[in-house]
């Protein structure tokens, strides 16, 4: 069920709503040229003023949105519009790009998947400017590393170009942290197959019902990404070069692509939902055949000890001294030549001769 923050109604723009569990920020920044790469993790958002430079790029990561002071002050240093700053808190916003005067706010959402195959969603908030980035997450941990080892390691053109790029390296790697939780929902998918057709039971029912919901997550999370990609290499915004906007359309492929993959997951899914319950019904007609064939076989051995078990004065096999003997004898080779019946038409045991060659042709 989607739950957003939101201010109270008819309160006036740029009202925060801050989250009582939310953690404290914290700030971490990358100061680099390229022939050298600083960090620093801050304590001050006063800190941040000295870091700034013109002959170098800062990438300013603010992971925690649990305190309203710091990120106005933060918010205050970068001169962000007070709507930019709501839509950074009160989360989640639908992925877009907002052209401000002085930068660009890009709001994407970082997806992880968990043991349980739960997915979790977070909104990440990039902020665009002449030689900077500042991104806020809502929590502590996310999917960078990759780009921060680039930006120590200094490999590709990460160092060497604009502000536009790194903030294209980080879409990009949050774009392809989709990849693997699909490849691990395949995978699941994949094995409940077999498991569904020879032993289905209420708990895969469930896990699939979950996949189905995680899946629509994704893609709740990914299409409006795709249209903010779009966005950024079709609007013509002097702080994305386009050198940058050749890379963008690279990101926007892999969205369609991660697009595409979701729709065959939910529609695998909804074949293994309908396997289930082919399973699940096939195995109840095994169970009423075998019960309609065995009340088929006691129907006339009860008849036959019904007949015998009256009690009238004038029947004269009852006088008969081989009649109970002769009377079980008839009873068991009439349940034999039933059960042999039965079993060449293939209602138990194997299938007939006839429906094997009609099926080897």
């Amino acid at each position: 069920m989607f739950r957003k923050r939101h201010p109270p109604v008819g309160a006036r723009p740029g009202t925060l709503v801050i989250n009582d569990h939310a953690p404290k920020p914290v700030i971490r920044v990358f100061e680099y040229k390229p022939d050298s790469v600083k960090e620093h993790e801050l304590s001050e958002v006063a800190q941040l003023r000295g870091l700034l430079h013109e002959d170098s790029v800062s990438w300013i990561d603010v992971q925690g949105l649990g305190d309203e002071d710091v990120l106005r002050s933060i918010a205050k240093v970068f001169d962000l519009h007070p709507l930019a700053l709501e839509d950074v808190v009160n989360v989640p916003q639908r992925p877009k790009v907002e052209d401000y005067e002085k930068h660009l706010l890009f709001i994407t959402r970082m997806v992880i998947l968990d043991d349980a195959y739960t997915v979790e969603a977070e909104q990440v908030s990039v902020f665009i400017g002449p030689r900077f980035v500042l991104t806020f997450q809502e929590r502590h941990g996310d999917v960078l590393d990759p780009v921060r080892a680039r930006l120590r390691q200094g490999k590709g053109p990460i160092r060497r170009s604009g502000a536009d790029y790194l903030a294209y390296a980080i879409i990009d790697t949050v774009v392809d942290g989709y990849y693997p939780i699909l490849e691990s929902l395949g995978e699941v998918l994949e094995s409940m197959e077999d498991d569904i057709i020879e032993r289905p039971r209420r708990s895969l029912l469930q896990k699939i019902h979950q996949i189905k919901r995680e899946l629509l997550a994704i893609r709740r999370a990914i299409w409006p990404q795709r249209e903010a990609i779009n966005a950024l290499i079709r609007d013509d915004n002097a702080l994305i070069s386009d050198t940058v906007r050749v890379y963008l359309r690279d990101v926007y492929d892999h969205c369609v692509q991660i697009i595409d993959v979701v729709e065959t997951y939910r529609e695998l899914a909804g074949g293994l939902m309908d396997i289930y319950l082919s399973s699940v019904s096939n195995r109840m007609n095994e169970v009423m055949k075998v019960l309609t064939i065995m009340a088929s076989i006691f129907i006339p051995l009860t008849f036959m000890a019904g007949v015998y078990g009256m009690n009238f004065e004038n029947m004269p096999e009852l006088r008969v001294r081989w009649a109970y003997p002769i009377l079980i004898a008839a009873m068991v080779a009439v349940a034999a030549v039933m059960v042999v019946y039965f079993r060449r038409k293939g209602w138990i045991g194997a299938e007939p001769a006839q429906e094997k060659e009609d099926d080897s042709a």
